[in-house]
């Protein structure tokens, strides 16, 4: 996938790659960024996941909502969220990310993500495997860029702890049915509600409901035309929001904006085809 800014008054590639199995169970994606926006930062929707960012140029500001905002020279990582990151690059943006599943924190980097949540702290001494990795990608040609970080991140992976197996099939559950009650969701699996609970915040570092609504929140995104004639109230309904204004509520928290903000924010920054769900410039 290659993204570009509407005016093309500059060049930016996104590239994304999806990894195959074994690591395909703990990370959802490993992307390349590498170009300038002519914005100053920009709203990132939470993915009910831990996101780590390999710094190969100039630093980059991180700011969660709670704060404080972080300078990474070399590399942040951040923890489960429920509401926006700031991104604010402070020249070109040179960056190799690393978007885990909701179940893979310890699996990838060897940290419960409970210890994380709402937080941004740096890479390299979270994950020391970064420092290494970081000096690879380097020198490493664009193209191959993507294939040598999974290549990396397969040879590491950790030992997961309790939980996963049943954590994972929640999750699974959760995407297929956001709406679900937690409690029929629990009884699904063999355990009480608050086990489920205590287990989630310990594997995912966030609460099962809570990530069921960013769940909700990114399909309704990732099929979300900005170009097209909005059916919002219709768009409720299908994706199990009890009416607009609950739809709204949910949309502001996890994205910083209400969804007519948002959907200007894309059309005048993206080109249809550059879509880029869940971005907010500012």
């Amino acid at each position: 996938m290659t993204g570009s800014i509407l005016d093309g008054a500059m060049e930016f590639t996104f590239l994304t790659r999806a990894p195959a199995a074994p690591l395909a169970r703990y990370v959802e994606s490993i992307w390349y960024a590498r170009g300038r926006i002519d914005y100053e930062r920009e709203l990132i929707a939470p993915t009910g996941s831990t996101v780590a960012g390999i710094v190969l140029g100039p630093p980059i500001r991180q700011t969660p909502a709670a704060g404080p905002a972080f300078l990474a020279t070399t590399g942040f990582l951040i923890g489960p969220h429920d509401r926006p990151i700031v991104n604010q690059p402070t020249a070109e943006t040179f960056c190799v990310g690393i978007v885990t599943t909701p179940v893979g924190c310890r699996a990838v980097f060897g940290l419960d993500p409970a210890g994380l949540r709402g937080r941004v702290v740096d890479l390299a001494t979270a994950w020391p495997t970064a420092t290494r990795l970081r000096a690879e990608l380097a020198v490493t040609q664009p193209g191959e860029v993507l294939a040598q970080a999974e290549t990396a991140l397969t040879s590491s992976l950790g030992e997961v702890g309790p939980g996963v197996e049943r954590c994972a099939a929640a999750v699974a559950a959760l995407e297929a049915e956001p709406a679900r009650s937690i409690g029929e969701l629990a009884a699904s699996l063999g355990v009480s509600h608050g086990h489920l609970d205590r287990e989630f915040s310990r594997v995912v570092g966030l609460g099962p409901r809570t990530l069921a609504r960013i769940l909700r929140l990114r399909a309704l995104l990732a099929h979300l035309d900005v170009y097209g004639q909005i059916e919002w109230i219709e768009l409720a309904a299908t994706l199990g929001w009890f009416d607009q204004a609950h739809l709204i509520r949910d949309f502001k928290r996890h994205t910083g904006v209400t969804p007519s903000e948002y959907q200007a924010a894309q059309r005048r920054t993206y080109r249809p085809e550059d879509a880029a769900p869940g971005f907010v410039p500012r």
